[in-house]
């Protein structure tokens, strides 16, 4: 009779904790400019390593190297530095405003504007977004107003959402900004959903699904990634892989598929993975994703390999479950340093003229928060009345409530 060893159970565990070293030797970073970019209607079993690589453009010089360069101009490039400097400065004060009480809540962007700003120039007007907490830079890249955004954080008179919505979970039909959801990865499913029916429709718009690393554990996860693949929607399944969840590392979600890239590959989606610190990079590969989506080849999965920076949000204390100094090893860098140098190597910027950008911008920022807080809570003691509940729920007002309003004087 043959003898086995008693079963253990597998918990992964972080390189690193609180008070060690920062360790990313598990991050095998392919030199810039080495991916080959594929056709676009490629196999996803003909490029299956691009689930196992990191797409690159900007080298360590500054410079923008190989097939994946080259998409954008020297305005666009300016353009999107500065889209992401504004993020960057929105963050901040809002964060200060958090801890001054004018705000309950807040969730920063930091080390992560890359992936939001330059996705967004990769779509098209009437395109759908079905966000998380943490791409706030589809709607500054957009030219969303912030003090429209600010006004929902601020849960004031103004609010878009007349308050139907925590502070930081923004909705625009218009700029393409499905309303946030705080359930996790439902929003991915939905995504998938959209893109079916604009093909249903023949429509020409595609969708695109966020989700993070932590969220990719939940089942809706696993269903969009069925109907993705059996139906060949028009979508792009965009994975934020930032190294950690609210306190616990990728390992968890990950599991054993060595990359969260490599899901897709099992539902024969193509999947790639790009630095996500890297603007260029960001956009070769999005827009590589919604070319084939467009041209009706069916989904894409992208894993966005970056890091961040702050905390999880103004709840959480990261310094309980990393190493303090974990940010500054980092070995893919800032998102906003990275293409200020290649925009100075290439001659088209300065160290002052960023400096006197930085100065305009959060005086931009000030002024839209100096407009916000203008106006107060949303009506008297931060009651909203009848109106404000029902009014958008309801395609019709249900009797009672159309009975109260007209009692009420509306």
């Amino acid at each position: 009779m043959t003898e086995f060893p008693q079963l253990s159970l597998h918990v992964p565990e972080p390189a690193v904790r609180p008070g060690g070293m920062p360790d990313f030797s598990n991050v095998n970073i392919a030199k810039a400019g080495s991916v080959p970019r594929p056709e676009v209607d490629a196999a996803s079993e003909d490029i299956r390593d691009l689930a196992y690589s990191i797409i690159r453009v900007l080298n360590r010089d500054g410079e923008a190297v190989g097939p994946w360069a080259g998409l954008l101009s020297d305005e666009e490039l300016l353009t999107g530095l500065k889209h992401m400097m504004k993020l960057r400065a929105f963050d901040a004060r809002m964060l200060m405003a958090q801890r001054q009480g004018k705000t309950s809540f807040y969730m920063q962007h930091l080390g992560e504007e890359a992936v939001s700003c330059a996705f967004r120039k990769a779509l098209k007007k009437g395109d759908m977004n079905f966000p998380t907490y943490r791409q706030a830079g589809l709607l500054i890249a957009d030219d969303y107003p912030m003090v429209e955004m600010m006004n929902q954080i601020f849960s004031n008179e103004m609010d878009p959402l007349r308050g139907r919505q925590l502070p930081i979970m923004y909705s625009s039909k218009e700029h393409g900004f499905f309303t946030i959801s705080g359930n996790l990865a439902t929003q991915y499913v939905q995504a998938v959903g959209w893109a079916m029916a604009s093909a249903i429709k023949n429509d020409t718009k595609i969708a695109a699904a966020w989700i993070g690393d932590g969220s990719t554990a939940e089942s809706d996860f696993h269903s969009a990634l069925v109907f993705a693949s059996t139906y060949k929607a028009p979508v792009i399944l965009n994975i934020v892989n930032n190294q950690w969840a609210i306190s616990t590392f990728q390992g968890i979600a990950r599991g054993g598929s060595g990359t969260f890239a490599a899901r897709g590959l099992g539902f024969g989606i193509p999947a790639l993975r790009v630095d996500g610190n890297d603007y260029l990079a960001v956009y070769a590969v999005s827009h590589w994703a919604a070319e084939r989506a467009r041209r009706n080849l069916g989904p894409t999965l992208i894993e966005y390999v970056t890091y961040r920076v702050g905390a999880h949000s103004t709840s959480d204390d990261p310094s309980a479950y990393r190493p303090k100094t974990e940010s500054e090893a980092w070995p893919l860098g800032d998102p906003v340093l990275r293409l200020k140098k290649h925009l100075i190597v290439k001659g088209v910027w300065s160290e002052e003229r960023h400096v006197q950008s930085e100065a305009e911008i959060l005086d931009e920022v000030i002024q839209a928060q100096k407009q916000a807080e203008v106006h107060g809570t949303l009506h008297a003691g931060g009651k909203p009345s009848v109106r404000d509940i029902f009014e958008g729920v309801y395609a019709e007002m249900p009797p009672h409530i159309r009975r109260q309003r007209q009692k009420a004087g509306y």
